[in-house]
């Protein structure tokens, strides 16, 4: 009883350190970044270790660099929101040389006076203990001289390496670890085989010589679409081998090559994290959820402040000041805001145009909230009125939308929302004449319509059959830019909605269903006064 009294006592005490120093205090707690330490720890194999490093800070010009954004599997898994930090997890209890146990550690950012006078306080080693719950916390400084022997360790652990790490200067900058730990493990690049390539290895491998002309069916498959395959010298002399000898001698070599190298693993920690946070805990559902309705309240602001005059730039910062509002840290990816013909282009990240006017404008954006990203679009008429042809489109897709969140089902194929919302769309577009018969091939919906969500706007997952408890999005679409085969009057037309879809036992659940979705509740939401109706700045361009 003891005990849990002072554990309530430093929660509290902490809470209130934070409120009256005006930070933020729903963070996700450090039992849930240990629980998810214990978790993956419970996953690994004997003798094994992980190492898992923290951002680099990138540059964005001179001297001036990006805002710092964590690594998304580090703060999953320590909470740490500082750059030049690594995490070691060792599968068992390892001993110090001092006879005390550990089975990880955390090595971070030294306290430094002069640099938090300019760039902010540093959590330090004694922060890492007491507001992150490590035991064992280090500078990372200590890292260089762990002396860790990877080596000694049938399987160690990382993430592919970007290579994007920049030499700051400093002592124990990200740089400096990632550079320490290469040289403790061996890491060699060159021991890795590219997933294409172990893909068509393993075909070789696993492929009688008397089948061997599938296989060569499937290396000319794959071979035009990674240029790897195309020069790699094994697979070269198996597809061009005149005789079964010389290709049983060359399957034999790439047999080989598919045996290990390295006790470095590039695979496990990412597809084990993968599968972790693909199902999110209640912890997790409260900030995601909390993101996602930020978002849905910032298409309603945008529906309401919509005016034929505005700019694609004004729209998006309507939706960012929202999102500031109610104190998101960040966009969880970079605006979309197309108006018309711009609308067709998925990615569309400029939002220069200068004046919306009539068209149908597509808004694809999301809150970042205590590390947690929405992704929410709505598309919306400018004018406050879909024309007939905007709302032909515009319903097709809604119908579609509500055939995939009907479908997203725990058990369900990953697959089954966008078979369904597809299955629609085509009836849709061939009842319109755009196309003209169901089976046929058409780019007006080209990308899939579902992803996982969570710290990753793409959150990583099995892609397996649907889980309860994971978020996924659910974002069919029609886009008819200029120029396309089918009668002008649907040039321009582009129209996407996406909602976020929680999975339960019970069935979906729209997380964002907030912001008005049909045609008709669209319009009458842009009919309502908007508070910025009379937010008017300065001429500048007058004299």
């Amino acid at each position: 009883m003891k005990k849990l009294f002072f554990a309530l006592f430093a929660l509290t005490f902490l809470a209130i350190g934070n409120a009256q120093d005006g930070t933020p205090t729903d963070y996700l707690p450090k039992e849930f970044h240990k629980g998810r330490r214990d978790a993956f720890r419970s996953k690994m194999p004997q003798n094994s270790v992980a190492v898992v490093f923290a951002n680099p800070i990138r540059n964005r010009a001179n001297d001036v660099d990006y805002v710092f954004h964590q690594d998304p599997n580090f703060y999953y898994l320590t909470g740490y929101r500082e750059p030049n930090a690594v995490l070691v997890i060792f599968s068992e209890d390892q001993t110090d040389a001092n006879g005390n146990t550990y089975n990880e550690a955390i090595y971070v950012q030294e306290r430094n006076p002069t640099a938090e006078m300019w760039n902010g306080k540093r959590l330090g080693k004694e922060g890492a203990k007491t507001q992150l719950g490590f035991v064992h916390a280090y500078n990372g400084a200590d890292f260089l001289n762990s002396k860790i022997d990877f080596k000694k360790f049938d399987k160690v652990f990382i993430e592919k390496f970007k290579d994007d790490y920049r030499d700051l200067g400093g002592n124990a900058d990200i740089f400096d670890l990632v550079k320490s730990f290469k040289k403790q493990s061996g890491y060699n690049p060159d021991s890795y085989l590219s997933r294409a390539k172990k893909y068509v290895y393993e075909n070789v491998a696993s492929t009688p010589i008397e089948s061997s002309a599938n296989v060569v069916q499937i290396i000319n498959r794959v071979e035009g679409r990674f240029q790897d395959i195309k020069e790699d010298k094994l697979i070269k002399q198996y597809k061009e081998a005149k005789t079964d000898a010389l290709r049983k001698e060359a399957k034999q070599k790439i047999t080989l090559a598919l045996k290990p190298q390295t006790n470095v693993d590039i695979d496990f920690l990412t597809g084990t994290l993968g599968g972790m946070r693909e199902v999110k805990t209640a912890e997790e559902l409260k900030l995601l959820t909390k993101a996602i309705r930020i978002s849905a309240v910032g298409q309603i602001e945008v529906m309401k402040a919509m005016k034929p005059h505005m700019s694609e730039t004004e729209l998006q910062g309507i939706h960012e000041f929202v999102y500031k509002k109610y104190g998101a840290e960040y966009e969880g990816y970079p605006s979309i805001v197309g108006a018309g013909n711009n609308g067709c282009i998925l990615h569309y990240i400029e939002n220069n145009r200068t004046r919306v006017g009539h068209d149908l404008v597509l808004m694809d954006l999301g809150a970042e909230y205590r590390g947690y990203t929405a992704d929410v679009t709505r598309t919306i008429p400018a004018s406050g009125k879909f024309t007939k042809e905007q709302k032909a489109i515009y319903d097709i897709v809604y119908k579609a939308q509500e055939a995939g969140i009907k479908a997203s089902v725990a058990g369900a194929s990953f697959g089954a929302p966008g078979q369904a919302a597809r299955e629609e769309i085509n009836k849709g577009l061939l009842a319109l004449g755009i196309i003209k018969s169901l089976d046929e091939r058409h780019n007006y919906f080209p990308h899939g319509t579902s992803h996982y969500l969570g710290l990753d706007v793409h959150d990583p997952g099995t892609y397996q059959p649907l889980r309860a408890n994971s978020v996924i999005t659910v974002e069919p679409g029609i886009y008819i830019p200029d120029g396309s085969p089918c009668d002008k009057k649907w040039w321009g037309i582009a129209v996407r909605i996406e909602d976020d879809i929680l999975i339960t036992e019970k069935g979906p659940v729209n997380l964002s269903k907030e912001a008005p979705r049909t045609s008709s509740a669209i319009e009458k939401m842009m009919a309502q006064k908007s508070v910025l109706d009379e937010f008017v700045l300065p001429d500048l361009d007058k004299d």
